[in-house]
C-alpha cells in the first residue's frame, strides 16, 4: 500500500521559509519552483519537503543578490535535470563573482565604518586614545586615516 503524505499548505510553507503568501504564489508564477505545484481536492496549493527545500535555496540566492532572471534560468535548468551542468556551473561561477566582489566592497565600507568608530571614540574618551595606538594622521580634526591620503570626513 502507497504511504499517503499530507503536503504543507501556503500558510505553512510561509511560516517555514518567512516568505509571505503574497512571494509564494509570485515564484510559482515565475515558474521558479522545479515541479509543479499540486493542488489538493479543494483547488489549494499542497506543497512538499522537497518544495521548501528548494525554496530555501532560491531564498539564498536571492538573498545574496542573485537577479530573478538568473534564479529563473538556474531553476529551469534544474528542471530539465542531468546534461545542463556547464551551464549551471557558469551561472554560479557568474554569481560567485558578483558576490565576492559585493563582499570586497562591503569589508572597505567595513574597514572606513571601523576607522571612523575609532575616531570618535578617541575625541570622545581622551584616556582611551592615550592608551592605544594613533590610529590617525595629523590633521584639523582628527578625521583622515592615515593610509587613506586626501579621505575626509
Amino acid at each position: 500500500m502507497a504511504e499517503i503524505t499530507a503536503g504543507l499548505s501556503i500558510g505553512q510553507v510561509a511560516e517555514r521559509t518567512g516568505l509571505s503568501v503574497h512571494t509564494l504564489r509570485f515564484y510559482e508564477q515565475e515558474g521558479l519552483f522545479v515541479g509543479p505545484v499540486r493542488r489538493g481536492p479543494g483547488g489549494r496549493r499542497s506543497y512538499s519537503q522537497d518544495d521548501v527545500d528548494w525554496l530555501t535555496v532560491c531564498i539564498i540566492l536571492r538573498a545574496s543578490g542573485m537577479p530573478l532572471p538568473a534564479l529563473r534560468r538556474y531553476t529551469d535548468l534544474v528542471r530539465e535535470g542531468a546534461g545542463n551542468e556547464e551551464e549551471r556551473l557558469a551561472l554560479m561561477r557568474e554569481h560567485h563573482r558578483r558576490v565576492t566582489t559585493q563582499i570586497d566592497r562591503l569589508t572597505q565600507s567595513l574597514d572606513l565604518i571601523t576607522f571612523k568608530v575609532g575616531v570618535y571614540e578617541d575625541l570622545l574618551d581622551p584616556h582611551r586614545s592615550a592608551a592605544e595606538p594613533d590610529r590617525r594622521r595629523p590633521s584639523d580634526d582628527g578625521d583622515v586615516p592615515a593610509s587613506r591620503p586626501g579621505t575626509s570626513a
